[in-house]
């Protein structure tokens, strides 16, 4: 669990640094420079929407661990679950003020409702519940995408408003500390947008690993089993994926970009259980093995990670640090946060084998585990990978 969600540090860090960066993938514009293309059309292709998905999975899947964590400490899940879903609540709406708008830990704070109100379902239940939820809020955002590709708008005016809100965003992100915050501010709209837009998903990826949490699936499933998800995952997901970069990057007309963005949504837990599958495959073979070493240390402190992407980014490109939103294109931050993420799984193993957390992960710990009893705490390695 901890490689994989090493992994998904990766996937991350290259889609937020492409609205970090600049006003692309933010606004709908699309990038001049064939190099820029390139980047923002592999980013869509390979990472857009597939890797907070993989973070969706492992958070229902360690819900799983983390209530045995409590019963054998004999506390409470109730109360200490609450506070763990309030910590993260209050890290992810400092992280949307003050760092990066498009910030994912409220989601999963608020949604995290509905996983815990989920707790005592049978994996077959949470199984078929993920189905009908997809399928549903899948629907929905097809159709949506459907209208807008049939009603077609024109292509005057949409790039002119474009256009104008980019601008506006560079002048905020490059100035002071106080304009990139009213900028992250009057943004919020975009996280309420992108709750209602990815929160059916997120909700059904939740039970799937909650499902899956509860078989143990990831230390039971079989080879051939893993094969049958790569493949299948691969035949799906990787079509659709290809259709949302076209439409988002080219060569697909702008009156494709909606549709092509919410099926490129839709199926991404096709190549995102792709991803896990071959990942899992790889991580049993001696080379894979010293992979997974390297990967699992970054994921035993994702939270801390996820959030100094953050700040890094926001010191290298907003007003309050260098000031080069919008000064760089795509592939220049992408080979950034290319550079940020190897010296992160650098630093990982090194720190971790002098602290046995990491500083934000410490934090979330202590406050989950607030007013408990020193028995009711867990103890020991394995107890502190269950709380993750």
């Amino acid at each position: 669990m901890d490689a994989l969600r090493g992994f998904a540090l990766l996937g991350i860090l290259l889609v937020n640094s492409l609205t970090m960066a600049g006003p692309y993938g933010l606004v709908g514009g699309r990038p001049p420079g064939a190099a820029d293309t390139v980047a923002l059309w592999l980013v869509q292709f390979l990472a857009q929407s597939k890797f907070y998905l993989l973070f969706s999975f492992l958070f229902g899947y360690s819900f799983t661990l983390q209530a045995v964590s409590a019963e054998r400490a004999g506390a409470r899940l109730g109360p200490r679950t609450m506070r763990r879903l309030l910590g993260l609540f209050v890290l992810g709406a400092l992280h949307a003020v003050f760092l990066y708008v498009g910030d994912i830990l409220t989601t999963y704070a608020l949604l995290g409702l509905i996983l815990f109100a989920a707790r005592r379902a049978t994996p077959e239940g949470a199984y078929r519940a993920a189905l009908w939820v997809w399928g549903v809020f899948g629907s929905v955002l097809l159709l949506l995408g459907a209208l807008a590709t049939l009603a077609d708008p024109g292509a005057d005016a949409a790039p002119g408003a474009a256009a104008a809100e980019a601008a506006g965003l560079t002048a905020a992100y490059r100035g002071g500390f106080a304009d990139v915050v009213g900028a992250n501010l009057e943004q919020l709209w975009f996280a309420a947008v992108a709750l209602l837009t990815i929160g059916g998903l997120v909700v059904a990826v939740f039970l799937l690993g909650l499902a899956a949490g509860k078989r143990q699936w990831l230390t039971r499933v079989s080879t051939a089993g893993l094969r049958r998800v790569l493949v299948a995952g691969l035949c799906v997901g990787v079509p659709t994926a290809a259709f949302s970069a076209a439409g988002t990057a080219g060569p697909l007309p702008a009156r494709w970009e909606l549709l092509a963005g919410m099926a490129g949504t839709v199926f991404a837990p096709a190549l995102t259980a792709a991803y896990v599958a071959a990942l899992l495959l790889w991580f049993g073979t001696p080379g894979g093995a010293r992979a997974a070493g390297v990967l699992a240390p970054a994921g035993r402190m994702a939270l801390t990670h996820y959030l100094t992407q953050s700040l890094v980014m926001a010191l290298v490109f907003t007003g309050y640090g260098l000031g080069l939103y919008g000064r760089l294109g795509i592939a220049v931050p992408v080979c950034l946060a290319l550079a940020l993420y190897a010296a992160q799984l650098a630093l990982s193993g090194p720190l971790l084998r002098r602290y046995r957390l990491g500083p934000v992960e410490w934090l979330l710990r202590a406050f989950t585990h607030f007013r408990e009893r020193p028995d009711g705490r867990p103890g020991g390695r394995s107890h502190e990978v269950n709380e993750r």
